[in-house]
């Protein structure tokens, strides 16, 4: 509804209003108010009068609202306003009359697909492998919840000169299994992980391979190693929750002529050229090149520079194959594209954007979500190198030690561009701090309660459709039973909000909002024995705060769904 109707037909409004630049959404200070709007700021310039005195003129109007319990101005112009308690108690009908759809959304769009991980298949995951494949699954699950059709992507990156160092470092091992001498050389990769490679490779060759040139053996070795390392991370993977709809191999898009065909296509189309480009500012890299070379007009569609698309001996740039890879994606029926990337790929952001919009002629979109770097510490200290991988802390070992649920929550409990200090210690304390444990103990809680009201009320129906046939909602006049309503009727707008904006972190951050208003309500019951979710004496209130907690506890397990962190029904 455009709450400026009535002022529109007494003409102090023009028709046909822009309304795309008005917000109303909670204000940060709920003290403010359940809803704030900037409407009167934005619309005053075409109403030809002051944002003041338009949020009065506004203001008054929504007060003839039932469904508006306040309505004041504040501030320049911002109105805030406290809703009716008729509202959030319809909310709470909803949550409890269908849990299972409340909060998902219907979001209009194609086909998204979202490539996360990624990882290069030379070794297991690290530790911020694994908060880009914790935010990819988290941000896929949030779109589906909001309605989209979503493809789940790795990308292989097989093709590149890792692959056959990885092949040589496995041949080492078969070496080794075999009481050769052996030497893992600088380059090479020394972790303890290729052992088993290396056995698996005496057990299937024998000696075979001793004798042999390298580019006799090394094909061979390579396809062993490269399979077993992906079966490695395919189980990291699934052992954290992740999983992938399709796992696209870089070589074989290579191997198809795809990156040879989009290059013909860019020339037919004069987006390449050879020239020559200008030197990098600052100090020069020691590979750089003044050489004409096969460039993309990528300029022409928002880059900094034109990028060439030929290594000097010939071969494709990573650059080529990515464009192919993500016209790949398109050609699959892909509208809109979502990459998860570490941090260090800040700089390839604008020229894949580019990319992207040139061969898509502008009908697809990418955007690039970076993960920030990952601080492991124990106690405030940093963690020492994993034995195993020999240059860092797997995943698996963190996995190991700490959990799936308390990985999950904490790599989304922070935005994904904000650098995380994942504290070892902190992350299994049953304490306020730690806001896994937090949420979790939360829905914990409820089920405690709805088992002791089991032993108060033997016998009664105590299922959602019962609580909501039975509750009345007016008893609920506590204001922290209100804000318990206040935030459960947020979560729809959260989730959608969240969805658009691809920050599944808002979904973390609500449901702590969530927990915290539950913890504080019940303590406050601990006080005054009259606000105990569960009392003998009072069916009535008892039935209004059992259908409040379950319609908080399907709430935070359908949010934990998202985020991919168990719901528990009791704590250990």
């Amino acid at each position: 509804m455009f709450i400026g109707l009535g002022l529109a037909r007494a003409g102090m409004l023009p028709q046909g209003l822009d309304l795309g630049r008005v917000v109303v959404e909670p204000p940060r200070d709920t003290t403010h108010g359940d809803l704030a709007t900037n409407a009167a700021l934005v619309l005053a310039k075409e109403a030809r009068t002051n944002p003041k005195a338009l949020g009065e003129a506004l203001a008054a109007e929504l007060r003839a609202d039932p469904r508006i319990l306040e309505a004041g101005v504040a501030g320049p112009g911002f109105i805030n306003l406290r809703l009716a308690p008729g509202i959030f108690q319809d909310v709470i009908r909803s949550a409890l009359a269908d849990p299972e759809q409340f909060g998902r959304a219907q979001l209009p769009g194609g086909a998204i697909n979202v490539e996360y991980v990624s990882a290069n298949p030379t070794g297991p995951m690290h530790v911020g492998h694994g908060r880009g494949a914790v935010f990819g699954d988290a941000l896929c699950n949030l779109l589906v919840a909001a309605g989209r059709q979503v493809t789940r992507e790795y990308y292989i990156n097989d093709a590149g000169a890792q692959v056959d160092v990885l092949a040589r470092s496995a041949y080492q091992r078969y070496r080794e299994a075999l009481g050769e001498p052996f030497a893992i050389a600088e380059g090479l990769y020394p972790g303890d992980y290729l052992k088993p490679v290396g056995v698996h490779l005496a057990e299937t060759h024998g000696r075979a391979l001793l004798d042999r040139p390298e580019s006799e053996w090394l094909p061979a070795v390579r396809e062993t190693a490269l399979a077993m390392m992906m079966d490695m991370i395919r189980a990291d993977l699934a052992a954290i929750g992740i999983r992938h709809d399709v796992f696209f191999s870089e070589r074989t898009l290579q191997q198809s002529g795809a990156v040879k065909a989009l290059l013909q296509e860019l020339r037919e189309r004069g987006l390449v050229y050879e020239g020559r480009l200008p030197p990098p500012k600052g100090q020069l890299p020691e590979d750089w090149e003044d050489r004409e070379q096969t460039l993309f007009r990528t300029k022409d569609f928002g880059d900094d520079n034109d990028r060439p698309l030929l290594k000097s001996d010939g071969s494709y740039t990573y650059f080529a194959s990515d464009i192919a890879y993500h016209r790949a994606k398109y050609l699959a029926g892909a509208t809109e594209l979502i990459d998860v990337l570490g941090a260090d790929h800040g700089g390839y952001v604008k020229r894949m954007q580019a990319a992207v919009k040139a061969v898509s002629d502008g009908k697809a979109t990418l955007d690039v979500k970076l993960c920030q770097l990952v601080r492991l510490l124990r106690a405030g200290e940093p963690v020492k190198m994993s034995k195993r991988a020999g240059e860092f802390v797997t995943l698996r070992d963190v996995i190991d030690e700490v959990g799936r649920d308390a990985i999950r929550f904490m790599m989304l409990y922070r935005k994904n561009d904000a650098t995380l200090d994942f504290d070892l210690a902190k992350v299994v304390e049953q304490s306020k701090d730690n806001p896994v444990f937090y949420v979790q103990y939360a829905h914990a809680r409820v089920r405690s309660v709805q088992r002791q009201a089991r032993e108060a009320f033997p016998g009664a129906d105590l299922s959602p459709a019962a609580l909501l046939r039975e509750a009345d909602f007016d008893l609920l006049t506590d204001p922290g039973e209100v804000e318990v309503m206040r935030l459960v009727a947020q979560y729809p707008r959260v989730l959608e909000s969240a969805a658009v904006a691809h920050e599944p972190h808002r979904i973390a951050f609500h449901l702590y909002e969530m927990a915290a208003a539950l913890h504080t309500l019940w303590n406050k019951g601990k006080d005054l024995p009259q606000l105990r979710f569960v009392n003998a004496t009072d069916r009535k209130s008892t039935w209004a705060r059992l259908a409040l907690v379950e319609a908080l506890r399907s709430t935070l397990a359908a949010g934990l769904a998202v985020l991919g962190v168990t719901a528990p029904d009791e704590m250990r």
